[in-house]
């Protein structure tokens, strides 16, 4: 679910809280398979990390402005 920063600076504050929340159950939910055994492609991982860095940037970079 790749975001691009483009997009992201699109979207309001509410809307990227819930983009963030969203992922940050989806990295759980990857750490637990990876933990069990279960998860085949680990390289979502570090794509799920990047994507969360990403919204936090933009969060960051949006209260900042203001």
């Amino acid at each position: 679910m790749k975001a691009k920063s483009k997009e992201l600076h699109a979207k309001s504050a509410d809307e990227l809280n819930t983009e963030l929340l969203d992922l940050l159950k989806a990295h759980f939910s990857l750490r637990m398979q990876h933990a069990t055994q279960q998860l085949n492609n680990t390289s979502q991982l570090g794509k799920v990390r990047r994507d969360i860095a990403r919204v936090r940037t933009v969060i960051r970079e949006k209260a900042g402005a203001q």
